[in-house]
């Protein structure tokens, strides 16, 4: 299901949210809506706030934020600037 949300603020008033549902495979769909959301507050009217959000069922992975594993070693700078980052950008092999 992809979703886009936003926000129309009357005149008079708090702003109210408002949300248009689109299947998986609709993905054009859900983009064409959120832009016609922003060409709405280009021609003045008062639209904020717009974002799309999706959770498709053929992802990778849960959703989500967790701890790394304890055997997690990422670090930002190389310990020993000798050990080589990244893959070889060459041949392989001897030739």
């Amino acid at each position: 299901m992809i979703v886009v949300y936003w926000l129309e603020t009357p005149a008079s008033g708090a702003p109210v949210a408002q949300h248009a549902v689109f299947g998986a495979d609709q993905l054009n769909e859900a983009l064409r809506c959120a832009e016609a959301q922003r060409q709405r507050r280009r021609a003045g009217e008062r639209v904020s706030h717009v974002s799309l959000q999706s959770e498709l069922p053929d992802a990778v992975g849960q959703a989500g934020v967790a701890d790394a594993p304890a055997d997690y070693a990422h670090y930002k700078r190389r310990i020993d600037p000798a050990i080589p980052l990244g893959r070889p950008s060459g041949p392989l092999g001897d030739g």
